[in-house]
């Protein structure tokens, strides 16, 4: 069985409203690595079965819900993470880059509700956010939130109090990766622990923000390993209302290039387990779909998929053109939420 969840960080004393504490997820209910792996190992078309059958029960099977990110702050992260190409660890060409100016963001932020958009999420290639960071941040969130956008913010690890004040000012959901399973963390990153990443993430609960949690397959882990990150975030006490699936995109100067790339339809396995295991949350394809042709990300859809970014650029690697998407969703007959 999967280790249970820390218990929820105390919320400082100038905060007076509290969430109560959820019941923890049932035993009966956790799924262990073994089932995980078990359904891993049916048959293809079994699989997607299955898994269809679950995103039909939950989500109407031709609807997905369409988001766009932005990096707000470019390069300079102190981290390490070995898929990364903004750590200032390493020679990839990315530069460190002031905060975008508010009405670029605005302006970014109009772009994407125009292109059928409902969420823009905001990312900055910090470690973790000082208060004059985000005080920036919370004057953007405020201006998205005005233009009928659903908010999303990914800007590291959050101190006590930060989730509340992002909530206050109209955050909508809070984006926090655990990456990968606990047993193989440690072969990615090294600056910060898998307890950081869930501490993060129970501030964030109790800040009453929705989740935006998944991970990164493809950077050289076992299937074991992948089934380990599906396990933590199926058995969150609450699971993910989003959970984003990236596959690896290798940039040239981080320690993962040069990784031996996934299969393809093993990640499409990916998709349709964390469909399976997650039934109600939005499982998204995000980074690497650059990589895939129409028929895997069509699979994928298949398989439970209901979410993407739109949009040329994710932080700082390449997306699918936003008329590439439009013309695939219409072979597909899908349509944006």
């Amino acid at each position: 069985m999967i280790e249970s969840q820390p218990n929820i960080s105390q919320q400082p004393i100038q905060f007076e409203r509290k969430s109560p504490k959820k019941p923890k997820m049932p035993l009966k209910d956790r799924w262990s690595i073994a089932e995980i792996e078990a359904l891993y190992a049916l048959s293809f078309s079994d699989l997607m079965f299955k898994a269809q059958t679950i995103h039909r029960e939950n989500f109407d099977p031709n609807k997905v819900q369409v988001s766009t990110l932005l990096s707000i702050k470019t390069g300079g992260c102190s981290e390490d993470c070995g898929y990364c190409p903004q750590s200032a660890r390493y020679d990839t060409n990315v530069e460190n880059e002031a905060m975008m100016p508010i009405d670029e963001v605005i302006k970014a932020a109009r772009a994407a509700k125009q292109a059928g958009a409902s969420r823009f999420c905001m990312g900055a290639a910090w470690r973790s956010p000082t208060d004059k960071d985000l005080k920036s941040v919370l004057e953007m969130i405020q201006e998205v939130k005005k233009m009928g956008l659903e908010t999303c913010a990914t800007l590291g690890m959050l101190k006590d109090g930060q989730a509340h004040r992002l909530k206050e000012a109209g955050l909508d959901y809070y984006n926090h990766n655990l990456d990968t399973a606990p047993e193989f963390y440690g072969d990615v990153i090294s600056t910060r622990v898998y307890q950081d990443r869930l501490d993060t993430l129970d501030r964030v609960r109790e800040a009453d923000l929705h989740v935006c949690c998944g991970g990164i397959v493809g950077m050289g882990e076992s299937r074991t390993e992948r089934a380990g990150l599906i396990a933590q975030l199926a058995n969150m006490e609450k699971q993910p209302e989003s959970v984003p699936i990236n596959l690896l995109t290798q940039v040239e100067g981080t320690p993962l290039h040069g990784t031996e790339p996934l299969d393809l339809f093993e990640f499409v396995r990916t998709i349709a387990v964390a469909r399976i295991t997650m039934p109600k949350s939005y499982v998204r394809l995000s980074a690497g779909r650059q990589s895939m042709h129409e028929g895997i990300q069509s699979l994928a859809f298949l398989a439970g998929a209901n979410s993407i970014f739109y949009g040329e650029k994710l932080l700082t690697t390449d997306n699918p053109d936003v008329k590439v998407d439009q013309a695939l969703f219409s072979k597909l007959g899908i349509h944006p939420i």
